[in-house]
């Protein structure tokens, strides 16, 4: 494999995280054969520019889709971007199939690219594929036909639109079924990520301000590159989401407009699920939304789990029928709880903090800053090697109440118990809690049947103050300062 130059490497430096990710598109870039790559995930969490940033030097085509545009104008701008990438004359096209056949003679007759790989990249693809436009059709053609026929082409496909991506390249049952030679699914960033980037943007905050911060913006790096160093993190919250054209105020809906075609389905499964913290099923959830019980609501909740909207899981003990549907998605979860009937209001979330509401967020979005952190949680356990399966857990009986925040269920007969507590300051365990703890613990043993050993863990911020009930009955704790590592 070609080494980066020294201009790549000093330049990298300023790059956050990707790690995984450039080795696997620069890989492809200097690999010995043709290479078909799609991107993928959440919307504003960098995709295209994670491509430009490794590959924008070696680009031979970049094309990208037009939102709203028409048949005929996704066509011309196709062609105009392959007179500008390859430096040719103007071919007039009638259809996808002569664009494509366009492109693959340009590549053919190309000389100046002789001895490197072609590399196109066709961003925001789904806008491309307009209705009965047979672009698809035209692409698998490309492919199939002539580039995986080469050794020196790599083309790359992304867009925001999530599950276009899923449905008609990952899981294309036609021309592309098998086809592709790599995917990058994009996460948001992680803690250690997040962290990374405010000090590359000189943003000075604590690891308590960070967590805040994630609670609230995820590590979506599009909203993070709003946040003024200057300001707090409650004064960049209130002019960020609540202030009258706050950059993020109307974010909700453009997020769910650009990712989904019919998203009104969309919006009212996330909004529901916004009022249950530990999720529900796919029964609950259509009986308090009135979508219909069946493929077509099945196919939502897919889409939103293949954006990284949602989270589903099987409860301990109960089959796929029960599976839990579950919001994880930090902004949308903020946005409902707080902005959608406060846009506007100065001030807001400045003048909340410490009420009741914002307390019992503060407990379940730390809940969910976890779960999005189980490597560094099973790191900080000393289990990362075993194999495990997580989920949350609540008791049958509506009376007992009993629930538990996480439960870790491990190849090695042992579960991890795992009550998460939100704090300003060092966790004390109390007789009350401990007799809540202790019930959980026998509600879990009794309903679920299990013969695995249980252990309890305590995730807090900061740490349990030692004490009596905290010696004879924890068996291990985890801080947030844990969530922040590698």
């Amino acid at each position: 494999m070609m080494m980066l130059c020294e201009d790549e490497v000093k330049y990298g430096a300023r790059f956050v995280g990707r790690q995984a990710e450039q080795a696997i598109l620069t890989e492809c870039l200097y690999s010995d054969q043709s290479e078909f790559v799609a991107v993928y995930g959440r919307r504003r969490v960098g995709k295209t520019f994670l491509i430009r940033y490794v590959l924008e030097k070696h680009f031979s085509l970049f094309a990208t889709g037009l939102p709203g545009g028409s048949y005929r104008d996704q066509i011309n701008n196709m062609c105009m971007a392959i007179v500008q990438g390859f430096n040719v004359d103007y071919r007039p096209c009638n259809d996808w199939m002569e664009v494509m056949r366009y492109l693959a003679d340009t590549i053919t007759n190309d000389v100046s690219y002789k001895y490197r790989k072609k590399v196109i990249f066709f961003d925001e693809m789904p806008w491309m594929d307009t209705p009965k436009s047979d672009f698809l059709m035209a692409v698998e053609w490309f492919w199939n036909a002539y580039a995986s026929a080469r050794s020196d082409i790599f083309l790359i496909v992304c867009g925001s639109a999530t599950t276009w991506i899923t449905n008609n390249i990952l899981r294309n049952v036609g021309g592309l079924y098998g086809r592709l030679t790599n995917q990058i699914y994009l996460e948001p960033f992680s803690l250690n990520e997040c962290s990374q980037f405010y000090d590359l943007k000189h943003i000075s905050m604590s690891r308590e301000e960070q967590l805040k911060a994630y609670m609230i913006f995820g590590g979506v790096p599009y909203y993070l590159q709003f946040l003024r160093k200057d300001l707090s993190v409650v004064q960049n919250v209130d002019l960020l989401c609540f202030a009258k054209r706050g950059p993020l105020s109307m974010e909700y809906e453009n997020l769910y407009r650009s990712m989904f075609k019919n998203f009104t389905s969309h919006i009212k499964v996330v909004e529901a699920l916004a009022t249950k913290s530990m999720g529900m099923t796919k029964k609950d959830i259509c009986d308090m939304t009135g979508l219909p019980e069946t493929g077509v609501t099945t196919v939502v909740l897919q889409e939103l789990v293949d954006c990284g909207i949602l989270n589903e899981y099987n409860q301990v003990g109960k089959k796929t029928k029960g599976k839990m549907y579950q919001l994880v998605d930090f902004f949308t979860l903020f946005y409902l709880r707080f902005v959608k009937d406060n846009k506007g209001v100065e001030n807001f979330w400045t003048m909340n903090l410490n009420t009741p509401a914002v307390n019992s967020w503060e407990g379940y979005a730390f809940e969910q800053v976890c779960f999005s952190h189980l490597n560094q949680i099973k790191r900080a356990l000393g289990i990362a090697g075993i194999s495990t399966k997580v989920s949350s857990w609540k008791s049958a009986d509506k009376e007992n109440g009993a629930q538990i925040d996480m439960v870790i269920e491990r190849s090695d007969k042992l579960i991890n118990i795992c009550e998460i507590k939100f704090a300003s300051a060092d966790y004390t365990i109390t007789a009350d809690y401990a007799k809540k703890l202790k019930n959980k613990l026998m509600a879990f043993k009794e309903e679920t049947k299990t013969k695995s050993s249980l252990h309890l863990t305590m995730i807090t911020t900061y740490g349990l103050k030692k004490n009596a009930l905290h010696n004879s009955m924890v068996q291990s704790e985890v801080t947030s300062n844990c969530l922040f590592n590698f």
